[in-house]
């Protein structure tokens, strides 16, 4: 409501000198009234759900950093140093090294761009000299103590460089070696527009990468170190099939570094979807570390690469499950078994006609158990893809040769029926499901999409849990937590927070969690930001609601909802994110919960909004009229996840009015508002006594007052609800043209009341603006 007190404040200063002349108070009164509320009713209606904290919001209160960089973009590759506190990024001719505690300070860059000859000969081959022959820096690696590995599309001539950041952050070392800058090609992508999925183990890169210009010939890649380079098989779809690849991890198998896999993720047209169309399935492939080729065939390619299908689905009732096909980003969270980590992972549908995003959950002894199923196997007269029967020859394809599971040195001396077979049976027949059966948040009919994903596991006092924080293609960052019931088999989905991060909307490409400094690190296409884990003030200064907000991060310390400390000792603290119960948790404090009371004016005929939101997402709001359940079912009257609106006041909605949340059986009284009726302009002229001023319809001439005409706050609120103005901003410029259009006094009048830009009118600008011209002359 600061907004409609900002503007109240400025329609009485405005009313100073035009009462005196032209009105009584009254009048003043009930126009004023009328311009607040409707100026505050669109802007209410445009927020969304509680808890839902716009660009703005969250810059001014919640303590978010951002950083631009003009002439540059894409901050796609983000590079977490938690031991020097530096936040490296790869942009558009740019890296960067930020300061972890606040990224908008203590910026060092390094300016990379592509060779003048290499950008003239992109624009030859008829690529965009602005767009795409400059060097985007898509893969930035911890090579060493003192060096990063960073790499570039060069104007599609891949690059890399050795980036000397020396050993301790004192240093302040920053810098780009040019004797140490070296072809690109197999780690870097030509096309900007491709994605790179890349990890650096010991001194070795390994990546999952378009290897030509055309971005036809896709690969896994291995490359540096002192081992001969290997890849995939080239042009057989059965290994890989325009892939689109989305992430990179290595994850050791035993106390053998031997065993060592690294493991791809991508998403590719399904070779086995037969009579299904082109159809996307999302993979998990896998590789050995210590792969050196076969000796005879599959020279210098992997041997022991398999892939199978990652299923996120939801079961239908009637059998048929609903698909989420289309990986979108991973996120590996260490467990204290470093050999079983949680594979985190964010699926979209690529159907046109259903549309949604879903998080899965995948363990990783269910992924080892999938590539030790059988293989997947053409035969019979149709080609149908069925699980292989014949006899798998030894080693098993898939394993890496070490001491642990055989006598083998190196892939080169297995036998060539082991060859053959791995070279043609790529693809496993049994899909990897996740741990649930199911998806643990859903999305759907929303007009957004997930892109990205980032964990962190928060000790709570009732036991662990894994936060989520989910970046979406419109610019937003979801806060999630998933709940047990009674079972693990039976989670309840909670969304605690929605994050309005960049203002523009532009689609969030990476995110980088820190548990040391309790940030997330968010990047886009047009910036970077840096937004707290937490914000625990939010949730009230009442036990009940910190209790029913059920946030891991936050509770109640006698006092006040601060963050949760599992080492400190705090006799009054109280937490309980698994039921949320305050009546067990808060009731010796129900005496200080003070109900709020407020007194809201409404002008008849005309809209007002009673306003009322609780702290916790989950909370059930309930409306009581005069002590009695606010039940009419009259279209005038809506509720609304931040209130109460009734589109047109009558005299008989005139009374106490009280907001009730209810949660998990706990009820308490959040607010109480007392409407009083203001009465509209024309009965209120009708009752004028006969020496008040009555304001004539100036196209009579100084005809009869305009007692019958359609009030203009009708008309305003048509305004309001035309489909193409839809902030505050638009309306209030949508005026000022109109009247300077039309020339008159009006128009001159409030003229300086313009801002020197027109891209935004302050409220208080733009209700004083509003006001001026009513108290003028109605809307005709």
């Amino acid at each position: 409501m600061e907004r409609l007190c900002l503007a109240w404040q400025c329609a009485k200063h405005i009313s100073i000198s035009h009462t005196q002349s032209s009105s009584t108070w009254s009048e003043f009164v009930c126009v004023c009234v009328c311009v607040c509320v409707s100026v505050c009713v669109l802007w209410i209606l445009s927020l969304g759900p509680p808890h839902e904290y716009t660009f703005s919001e969250l810059q001014q209160f919640h303590g978010v950093r951002r950083f631009e960089l003009e002439r540059s973009c894409c901050f796609s590759a983000l590079l977490l140093d938690e031991e020097r506190g530096r936040l490296f990024v790869g942009a558009k001719n740019f890296l960067l090294s930020l300061s972890l505690d606040n990224i908008a300070k203590q910026e060092h860059k390094i300016y990379w761009p592509a060779p003048v000859d290499w950008r003239e000969e992109c624009n030859w081959a008829g690529k965009d000299i602005t767009s795409d022959c400059v060097n985007y820096v898509k893969i930035v690696h911890h090579y060493n103590r003192t060096h990063l590995y960073a790499c570039g599309t060069g104007a599609f001539h891949p690059t890399c460089a050795f980036v000397e950041v020396g050993h301790r952050m004192e240093d302040h070392v920053f810098r780009i070696d040019p004797s140490k800058v070296e072809d690109g090609k197999g780690k870097s992508p030509y096309d900007p527009r491709h994605n790179a999925a890349s990890v650096l183990v010991g001194d070795e890169l390994y990546a999952g990468v378009a290897t030509d210009l055309m971005g036809r010939d896709f690969t896994i890649f291995r490359s540096l170190g002192k081992r001969p380079s290997i890849r995939t098989e080239q042009h057989d779809s059965r290994w890989l099939n325009e892939p689109k690849f989305v992430g990179s991890f290595w994850v050791p198998e035993s106390e053998n570094p031997d065993d060592d896999k690294v493991f791809f993720f991508f998403r590719e047209t399904a070779v086995e979807a037969q009579g299904l169309g082109k159809s996307t399935y999302s993979r998990i492939g896998q590789l050995c570390r210590n792969d050196m080729g076969g000796q005879r065939s599959l020279v210098n390619k992997w041997t022991t690469f398999l892939k199978t299908r990652l299923i996120c689905s939801v079961p239908g009732a009637d059998g048929s499950d609903t698909y989420f096909d289309e990986l979108r980003d991973v996120f590996l969270l260490q467990t204290r078994d470093r050999k079983n980590p949680l594979v985190y992972t964010v699926f979209s549908t690529s159907s046109s006609v259903f549309k949604g995003s879903a998080v899965c959950l995948y363990s990783m002894n269910d992924i080892r158990r999938a590539f030790l199923g059988p293989f997947a196997h053409k035969e019979g007269p149709n080609y149908q893809w069925v699980p292989f029967q014949g006899k798998v020859p030894y080693p098993r394809p898939g394993m890496c040769p070490s001491k642990t599971f055989g006598s083998f040195e190196s892939t080169k001396g297995f036998p060539d029926d082991v060859i053959q077979f791995a070279r043609h049976h790529p693809l496993m027949y049994n899909p990897v499901y996740p741990m649930t059966r199911r998806p643990i948040f859903i999305r759907t009919n929303v007009d957004y999409s997930f892109t990205q994903i980032a964990v962190d596991r928060v000790n709570a006092a009732d036991g662990q849990y894994d936060v989520m924080f989910i970046g979406t293609d419109k610019g937003t960052v979801l806060k999630v937590i998933s709940v047990p019931k009674e079972s693990w088999n039976n989670m309840e989905e909670l969304l605690l927070e929605e994050l309005e991060v960049f203002k523009d909307a532009s689609s969030i490409i990476n995110m980088q969690l820190s548990s040391k400094r309790q940030q997330l690190y968010v990047g886009s296409d047009t910036g970077i930001a840096q937004i707290p884990l937490h914000r625990c003030s939010v949730y009230g200064k009442a036990c009940a609601e910190c209790c029913l907000a059920r946030d891991p991060y936050c509770a109640w310390d006698g006092t006040s909802c601060t963050r949760y400390l599992p080492n400190t000792k705090r006799r009054f603290r109280r937490q309980d994110v698994r039921n949320g119960d305050p009546n067990t948790l808060c009731s010796g404090d129900h005496h200080k919960h003070r109900i709020a009371e407020k007194k809201l004016y409404g002008v008849e005929g005309s809209s007002t909004f009673l306003e009322c939101i609780p702290k916790s997402l989950q909370a059930r709001v309930n409306w009581t009229f005069q002590k009695n359940a606010q039940n009419r079912r009259e279209e005038r009257i809506l509720q609304t996840d931040r209130g109460l609106l009734i589109r047109r006041v009558l005299k008989r909605d005139i009374g106490i009015y009280q907001c009730h949340a209810m949660e998990h059986g706990f009820s308490q009284t959040l607010l109480g508002i007392t409407l009083e009726l203001v009465p509209s302009t024309s009965s209120f002229v009708s009752n004028l006594p006969s020496d008040a001023p009555v304001r004539l319809d100036p196209r009579s001439g100084g005809g009869p007052p305009m007692t019958n005409q359609k009030l203009w706050y009708r008309d305003f609120m048509q305004l309001v609800d035309h489909p193409n103005l839809s902030t505050v901003d638009q309306i209030c410029e949508q005026v000022w043209a109109r009247r300077n259009t039309d020339g008159d006094q009006v128009g001159k009048d409030v003229t300086p009341l313009r801002p020197a830009s027109s891209s935004h009118w302050p409220v208080p600008a733009c209700a004083a603006l509003l006001l001026k011209l009513i108290l003028h002359d109605p809307f005709t």
